[in-house]
């Protein structure tokens, strides 16, 4: 009877919360594979206990799964009880009680301010007006702490130069005010010069559309520079800078830019508001990375850290 449940769960999943297919089949999987532990200890998916669900757990640490691996397959378990004690199917929540492991906190990965240096001095090698695009996104990137999203899709009505910001449309649909450096201003100032290169023809349905963002494509539907692109230009820059390009992605740049600024004297609330955090508690993670860095560095250097 388990899998005519899962079944069902599956498709409230996706009729109720528009859940999406990848989503979908995770939670099959993870389903799937509590079904097959439990069996081993003698106990369907459907009938498990308090008792079966802690041994089930252990049995994912004790085959070495990490810990974020068994909390989301407890998490699937918990929502799949929950959806069984509503349909009737079972009169309680085995998982109830039970607690995922502890995971540690990632802390972001970051680039020094040499490294971004590095890149700044790489894309300025770059001829012509692609040259000239990639260092305004360069710039807006690190010097407003951008997301990628909110970059690539950033109106040419949001930037004013007279003003000195740009007006940013983050997470929620929820509009911020981000300074500009004079040197953010100077390079968008000399792409928006070459930025006709960019649009499509004049006769293409394409035109309308992208003449709405500053940085728009010639080649893609949506109009403007996609992620994926400028995720490949970044790449591409990385390894001209002499940088691992798997230690540089857009959000590297925008933690770079979160944790620099703490380091040189930014409070955490200002902080907030430039990434357009809803809770401070997510920009508190900058000041981990700094203590982190500082332990590194006292380790490193310091002579009585030395053998």
């Amino acid at each position: 009877m388990s899998a005519s449940h899962i079944a069902l769960f599956l498709d409230m999943l996706s009729a109720e919360r528009g859940a999406a297919a990848n989503t979908l089949a995770a939670y099959r999987h993870d389903l799937d594979d509590a079904g097959t532990r439990l069996a081993r200890l003698g106990v369907s998916l459907n009938n498990a206990g308090p008792a079966d669900i802690e041994r089930l757990m252990q049995s994912l640490a004790a085959d070495g799964l990490s810990p974020a691996t068994a909390a989301r397959r407890l998490s699937a378990l918990k929502r799949y009880y929950r959806f069984l004690l509503k349909e009737g199917v079972r009169g309680d929540d085995p998982t109830a009680g039970q607690k995922g492991p502890k995971q540690a906190r990632a802390l972001p990965k970051i680039l020094s301010e040499a490294e971004v240096g590095r890149l700044f001095d790489a894309a300025d090698t770059i001829e012509g007006p692609a040259g000239l695009r990639l260092r305004a996104a360069l710039e807006l990137l690190y010097a407003g702490g951008l997301r990628v999203s909110e970059l690539v899709t950033l109106p040419l009505a949001a930037f004013s130069r007279a003003e000195r910001y740009v007006v940013v449309t983050g997470k929620g649909s929820k509009d911020r005010i981000v300074p500009l450096t004079p040197a953010a201003l100077e390079a968008v100032d000399a792409y928006r010069r070459v930025r006709e290169d960019f649009l499509p023809g004049k006769a293409s349905p394409l035109r309308a559309r992208a003449e709405r963002y500053l940085f728009c494509s010639s080649a893609a539907k949506g109009g403007h520079l996609t992620r994926e692109r400028f995720a490949q230009m970044l790449s591409g820059l990385a390894v001209q800078a002499g940088l691992d390009p798997a230690r540089v992605s857009p959000h590297v740049l925008r933690h770079a830019f979160a944790t620099h600024l703490l380091a040189n004297g930014a409070d955490l609330r200002s902080l907030q508001t430039l990434l357009g955090h809803a809770d401070v508690s997510t920009t508190e993670i900058y000041t981990h990375v700094l203590e982190a860095r500082l332990r590194s560095l006292m380790e490193d250097a310091h002579p009585l850290s030395r053998k």
